[in-house]
Formats: C-alpha cells, sequence, structure tokens
C-alpha cells in the first residue's frame, strides 16, 4: 500500500505531557520551533557580538536583514511603525527560517500547519485591533468607511469592510498554509515516482523534485515576505488610519 503524500505532515507525540488535562505534548513541530527560535537568536546574537567598523561575513548578512525589514516597515508604516520593528523582525525571521528548515529531507515545515499560521495571523490582527482603539478611540470604526464614501452608502459599504475586516486574519493564516503544504505534496508525489519510477523513467520525476526544491526556496523566501508585509499594512491601518498608502508613496 502505497504512502500518503499528506503522511508528512502528521504529528505523533514524542514526550506526552498532559498537566492538570492540558495537552502540552513535545511532537517534531514543537522541538522544530525550537530549533528555530535558537537558530534565529545565534544568527543575531552572534552578528552583534562579532561587531567590526570592517563587518564580516555574518554581520553582513544581518545588517542586509535589518535594512530589509526597516524597508517593509517604512514603505507600508512609515517611520511611526519603526516602533515595531522587533516584533515585525521577529515575524519575518521565524517565518523565514521555518520554511527554509522545512525543506531540509527528515525535517519538518512548522508553517504547514495551520494552528500556527492562524496564532499568528490572529495574533497581529488582534494587535492592530487593539493598537487601534487604544491609539484612536471610537474614530477607529472609521476604518470601517473608505474615504469619500457618501452617506447613503453607508448602510452598504459598512457591512462589506466589516466583513473584509474579518477575512484579514482567514486570508492571512490560510495563504501561508496552503502554499507551504501544496509545495511539499508535490515535492511527495514526485519523490514517490521517483522511486517507483525505477532506472528507467524515474530520473524524470527525480529531476523535477531538484527544480522543485529550487523553487520551494524562492517561495519560502516570498511567502514570508508577504506575511510580513501584510502584518505592516494591518498594523499601519491601525497606527495611521487611512494614512498608511501615503507613507508608501
Amino acid at each position: 500500500m502505497e504512502e500518503s503524500p499528506l503522511h508528512a505532515f502528521e504529528l505523533h507525540e514524542l514526550i506526552p505531557l498532559v498537566p492538570a488535562g492540558i495537552d502540552i505534548s513535545i511532537n517534531k513541530a514543537v522541538i522544530l520551533m525550537w530549533v528555530v527560535v535558537g537558530l534565529v537568536a545565534l544568527l543575531m546574537i552572534s552578528a552583534a557580538a562579532s561587531r567590526k567598523l570592517v563587518p564580516g561575513k555574518l554581520q553582513n548578512l544581518a545588517e542586509l536583514i535589518v535594512e530589509f525589514i526597516r524597508g517593509i516597515i517604512l514603505d507600508t508604516m512609515g517611520e511611526p511603525g519603526m516602533k515595531y520593528f522587533p516584533l515585525i523582525a521577529t515575524l519575518f525571521l521565524f517565518i523565514l527560517f521555518a520554511n527554509l528548515i522545512g525543506l531540509i529531507p527528515g525535517s519538518y515545515t512548522v508553517t504547514s500547519q495551520i494552528i500556527v499560521t492562524a496564532v499568528f495571523a490572529v495574533g497581529v490582527y488582534g494587535l492592530s485591533v487593539v493598537l487601534g482603539f487604544s491609539l484612536h478611540g471610537l474614530k477607529f470604526l472609521g476604518i470601517l468607511v473608505p474615504p469619500g464614501t457618501p452617506g447613503w452608502l453607508l448602510p452598504l459599504m459598512i457591512p462589506i469592510e466589516l466583513i473584509s475586516q474579518l477575512a484579514r486574519p482567514i486570508s492571512l493564516a490560510v495563504r501561508l498554509f496552503a502554499n507551504m503544504t501544496a509545495g511539499h505534496v508535490i515535492l511527495g508525489v514526485l519523490f514517490g515516482l521517483a522511486i517507483s519510477g525505477g532506472l528507467l523513467i524515474g530520473w524524470l520525476p527525480f529531476a523535477f523534485t531538484i527544480a522543485m526544491n529550487g523553487l520551494e526556496v524562492g517561495i519560502a523566501f516570498i511567502q514570508a515576505y508577504i506575511f510580513t508585509v501584510l502584518s505592516c499594512v494591518y498594523l499601519g491601518d491601525a497606527v495611521t488610519l487611512h494614512g498608511h498608502s501615503e507613507h508608501a508613496h
């Protein structure tokens, strides 16, 4: 019986932990998240510890990452958004490293779990709502009214905008989850075909597997970038209401 391509996404308890009836058992996804956090921390701490007037390779890499994230924030939120740099940098680096580590054979892609991407998406959107009300009070509800909307259209536009707002965390979570899952399913299918095809025809799906791996590296970067940009846009809407688009120009 052939193994399902979705078998790689199954999680099994490695260390059962159920204190007070709450299941916090350790599985492969949990371990990989620890690994991701450790690698990101190691990169940034090592780069900061080895700072020199003439930067080395590690410092250059860290500075490139910092400038890249800084550019995203300034383009979407403007200068006021720099106070959220630690949050945005953490999101970007965690998702990027999780995506890339998941491409290593025998590893696991934690961003292929909808619960992981949903926690990030709901967390970012929830923070944007809290920020909006704390900074603007009830004026924040003006985000449901597109600029220039005539009064007689408000009963129609407000429900549409409300649905649009509620769809934000859903689309943010599903986009990352679906892209990472789909890519790994395709890789699993191609690898299975390469093994079952033997030497005669197995080389063709194997060649596609190599090409797909290269494509997946690009997708890993793109999905981390998209998630980060949209997070900045949502937070920017809360900080400046509809003013984030002005900063982008």
